[in-house]
């Protein structure tokens, strides 16, 4: 499809009735792959068409199908969504920060605060995951941004992974942290909401959960669940040290100006 074409189609989309497309605007095309515990055989191949209907998904057509056990297939899908979302009516909660590059937010630092901002991470609970924390924290950080610890002006120290919640408070008060950064990846049986349950759970009864800025990060955390949970902000994939650092360190000077 041309350019032109592509900008016609667009210019048409009525966003009041959005739906996926494939290859003509609001055909609803989806492609999705499961796992079922059935043979791969022809009565498997009509339980995967039934199972894509069952999802609300038109004229279902198995591209794919393969045995990875005896008595399991793995199956690559496609059909059409009937339905259409409201797309005008969606209302998402973001941290709401300008991002300040590194030098930006070191000179803030030093204006505003006179002194290095110390901040603790770790994957806490039974997490053995260190990617997220170590992208934020890290030197050499991830994709070209810089970790924490590059910072003139923030003292950052990384506790790793399979950190007990109970060992995470002990420490960020030996560290005297102004900010706690948690790291969850694993999130099967939504562990990760347990944990952080938790985690919250204890800074209240101990009485310092205003002592700390706390903030979340991992690949099922946003802003709206952190702040469910009773965090102050979370941070999703694709986002770097600059966003954190930026509102940790604008959200502290709010919280020093306003007594908090």
């Amino acid at each position: 499809m041309h350019k032109s074409e592509q900008d016609e189609q667009r210019v048409q989309v009525d966003l009041s009735r959005l739906k996926p497309y494939g290859d003509t605007m609001n055909d609803g095309k989806v492609q999705l792959s499961f796992t079922l515990p059935i043979p791969d055989d022809e009565r498997g191949l009509e339980a995967a068409k039934e199972i894509v209907l069952a999802m609300g998904l038109a004229d279902p057509i198995i591209t794919w199908h393969e045995a990875i056990d005896d008595n399991f297939t793995f199956y690559v899908a496609y059909g059409s969504l009937e339905y259409s979302i409201d797309y005008n009516a969606i209302q998402v909660e973001t941290v709401a920060v300008d991002v300040m590059s590194m030098e930006e937010t070191d000179d803030f630092i030093r204006r505003h605060f006179g002194r290095k901002i110390r901040v603790i991470g770790a994957s806490t609970g039974t997490d053995a995951h260190t990617v997220g924390i170590d992208a934020i924290m890290n030197m050499k950080g991830y994709a070209g941004h810089f970790g924490l610890e590059r910072y003139a002006m923030v003292e950052a120290k990384n506790l790793g992974s399979q950190v007990l919640n109970e060992d995470f408070i002990r420490a960020a008060l030996d560290f005297d942290a102004d900010v706690l950064l948690v790291s969850q990846t694993v999130t099967q049986k939504n562990v990760h909401v347990q944990n952080l349950t938790e985690l919250v759970e204890l800074l209240e009864a101990e009485g310092l959960r205003k002592r700390f800025l706390l903030i979340i990060g991992g690949p099922r955390i946003n802003h709206e669940l952190a702040k469910e949970l009773g965090a102050d902000a979370g941070f999703g994939p694709s986002k770097y040290a600059d966003d954190v650092a930026s509102y940790f360190c604008k959200e502290l000077l709010e919280r020093k100006e306003t007594g908090q």
